[in-house]
């Protein structure tokens, strides 16, 4: 056998180009094989492979004639879209590091990301220019590329240039960008609950096996259609799902947001069979005028993340859509981002749970010191995998806390019971400690979602002068339903102990979300953080 050694660097690189699998390659592999198949619908836009291909082609050569090189940084300021999607490959084909942005930011916090990234270029949607151009100013950034995503038809102005004619005029050639397995594509800011947030790197060899984990453990295949509506700028919709579906040869129906009206028509139009939503907005589904009337007889697969789904809702989905298999997909974004799954078959006999780890993953729980806790006892929540990110982006003190001793630490808290399924209990931020007592709000909100009424509950802690912290709900009862907080009260008496039920009841219209739908809790925790100097809220 030969000693690779021995090889020339020309025969070397040779071998490396030839056994390159890097997210770049993976489009172009599949319109190989479904050159014309519908690929993405985006409005009026429906692209084959093929078509969808040559489009990242073209946009891929604009950046570079632009004077974007592998490493540098692009970032995306945009909601959903035909262009989101091209951009999403494009990078990856020349080795640029993509930097999605929630576009739900302000300019002070986008401006940050700029910096902190060192981005040579932003690509913003149309509406969002005003503040793009003030987070640009902010930063002290001059020159770089600045591209528009007209999603309202508006023309572009100044120094912006229109991503339609990087896509349209740019050269059709085929990219060849020697792209390793680890060299970062994708820079995630992650919100969590820092003063700033970290920029996660995730290289193809993170997402590829990331992918695998999902198709084999998901239950996916090309024959799926899929409707994408959750932000792309997040990982869950981004890689567990659309990208997912471009490598295996599935269609995407691509939605600007996760309006329910918009997604129940749109299952109904496209034949759609394949949903992912966090448990607010199958919630929403579940609650819209059209919900019955809508023919959803083609969805088979649904998924959820991002909180566990409340047993009562799990059942009025299966009661409601009695041929749809679900799946719950756990994880962070430093996890590429899946880490564990719960399957269909375990839904109601493991409800609550988050399955147990996925194909490419390995976790279990362990204590302060790193040290693995007894079956069925609490610890943190880490993982060992190549789905793991490689660091955050210039920050060697929380890479290294995350990732010590070989394993990375979630933040999260959980139960790993002796059949390997894994409840995760709460965050460490949101498990409450009250009169010397942990108080898990998972298990508080799940005993109120038991009252017949409630829509949407969140449990959260605040301080108080003798608890230290004080359980607290904020409760949305469903449309036509007046519920008391006196109500409340005697229900959490019946299903808690006296330590765990909500010293304070709020009842309220909605719930503070982003846009992935994920309840911002911390909002809550500022917005009623005077309950405990409030006689009438006791």
């Amino acid at each position: 056998m030969s000693d690779v050694a021995a090889f020339t660097p020309e025969t070397t690189a040779a071998i490396a180009r030839a056994r390159r699998h890097a997210l770049g390659d993976l489009l172009h592999r599949t319109a190989k094989r479904y050159p014309t198949k519908l690929a993405v619908v985006a409005g009026e836009r429906r692209a084959t492979f093929a078509e969808f291909d040559d489009a990242v082609n073209r946009c891929a050569n604009s950046l570079a004639a632009r004077g974007l090189a592998k490493g540098d940084r692009l970032a995306l300021l945009s909601h959903n879209s035909w262009e989101f999607a091209v951009l999403a490959f494009a990078t990856a084909r020349l080795g640029v590091v993509l930097v999605p942005v929630n576009f739900m930011l302000n300019a002070d916090e986008i401006a940050y990301i700029l910096s902190h990234s060192g981005a040579s270029g932003l690509v913003a949607e149309d509406a969002l220019a005003p503040t793009a151009e003030k987070a640009i100013a902010t930063a002290g950034l001059t020159g770089g590329v600045r591209g528009w995503v007209a999603l309202s038809g508006a023309a572009p102005t100044g120094d912006w240039e229109d991503v339609g004619s990087w896509i349209a005029e740019g050269s059709p050639e085929p990219v060849d960008v020697p792209v390793g397995d680890d060299d970062p594509l994708r820079l995630m800011y992650t919100s969590g609950t820092e003063s700033r947030p970290k920029g996660v790197m995730l290289s193809s060899k993170s997402l590829i096996s990331q992918y695998v984990s999902c198709i084999v453990d998901g239950g996916m295949t090309s024959e799926d259609v899929e409707v994408h509506s959750l932000p792309m700028y997040h990982c869950a919709q981004l890689d567990c799902f659309f990208s997912v579906d471009v490598y295996l040869g599935a269609t995407s129906v691509i939605l600007p947001g996760a309006d329910a009206g918009t997604i129940l028509a749109t299952i109904e139009r496209e034949r759609a069979t394949k949903l992912f939503c966090p448990p607010t907005v199958w919630i929403s589904l579940l609650r819209h005028p059209d919900f019955d009337s809508r023919d959803l007889s083609s969805l088979r697969k649904g998924y959820y993340g991002a909180a566990a789904m409340p047993v009562e809702v799990l059942r009025e989905i299966q009661r409601r859509l009695p041929d749809v298999r679900l799946w719950n997909f756990y994880g962070q974004t430093e996890m590429s981002p899946l880490a564990t799954i719960l399957s269909p078959d375990e839904q109601l006999p493991m409800a609550g749970s988050a399955g147990r780890a996925s194909l490419n993953v390995e976790t279990r729980v362990v204590d302060d010191d790193d040290n693995p806790v007894p079956t069925g006892e609490v610890g943190e929540i880490v993982h060992r995998s190549p789905h793991a990110a490689l660091g955050y982006y210039n920050d060697e003190e929380k890479t290294a806390a995350s990732f010590r001793n070989g394993w990375f630490h979630s933040g999260d808290l959980g139960v790993i019971d002796e059949n390997g399924y894994l409840a995760v209990v709460d965050r460490k931020k949101d498990m409450i400690k009250t009169g010397g007592e942990n108080v898990a709000s998972r298990e508080v909100e799940e005993a109120l979602y038991l009252l017949d009424g409630v829509a949407e509950v969140a449990v959260f802690g605040i301080s108080h002068p003798h608890w230290i912290e004080a359980v607290t709900a904020v409760v949305v009862p469903k449309q036509g339903v007046e519920l008391t907080r006196e109500q409340i009260d005697a229900h959490a008496r019946e299903r808690l102990a006296g330590y765990k039920r909500p010293k304070y009841v709020v009842l309220a219209d909605s719930l503070p979300k982003n846009p992935s739908g994920k309840i911002l809790k911390k909002d809550l925790r500022v917005q009623h953080a005077e309950l405990a100097n409030d006689r009438s809220a006791r």
